[in-house]
């Protein structure tokens, strides 16, 4: 009997067939690797986003606990490393359970070398506003004058600001 090459006579390894079952169950339990790569910085903090990003979540093969790839530069290394048990804390206090069991501190991305010549720059800060036109100001507070709620309608003015000067940009 001979196989094709690179054939696998309709045969597949468990590991790809279990993958998809085990995202799944993960993310009913509140676990979504997408969770960990949009909100890094609010996940780790400013400075420990600067330094380095989340690249690969991978699942063991017991499917219990996940492990976190994380990307830095060669100097920021020796300080990620010292650092890892209060990010993985900091992590799993997202999802309020261990799902994090490790992490992996890699200075190149693990599918090559040309993503791994990553820069890591802080998130610039809200710039202060430009004074709104007194008139959007005036219109958005006519707009919301009839709620009571005090903290309601001042979060109504601002969304009317915002919306009406967008609007004439």
């Amino acid at each position: 009997m001979t196989l094709k090459q690179g054939g696998t006579k309709g045969f597949k390894r468990t590991a790809t067939l279990l993958t998809d079952r085990i995202r799944r169950a993960g993310e009913t339990r509140g676990f979504a690797v997408s969770r960990v790569l949009t909100g890094w910085p609010e996940i780790v903090g400013d400075d420990i986003a600067a330094i380095a990003r989340p690249v690969n979540v991978s699942y063991g093969r017991g499917g219990f606990g996940a492990t976190l790839t994380v990307l830095t530069t060669g100097a920021q290394a020796p300080m990620l490393e010292m650092q890892k048990e209060q990010l993985r804390a900091k992590v799993n206090a997202v999802y309020g359970y261990n799902a994090i069991s490790r992490i992996r501190i890699t200075q190149t991305a693990p599918t090559g070398f040309a993503e791994g010549q990553a820069q890591f720059e802080m998130r610039p800060k809200p710039h202060a506003e430009n004074p709104a036109d007194p008139a959007v100001e005036q219109s958005a507070r006519d707009a919301a004058k009839s709620v009571e709620n005090e903290n309601l309608r001042s979060a109504l003015e601002l969304l009317g600001k915002n919306v009406l000067s967008k609007a004439k940009r």
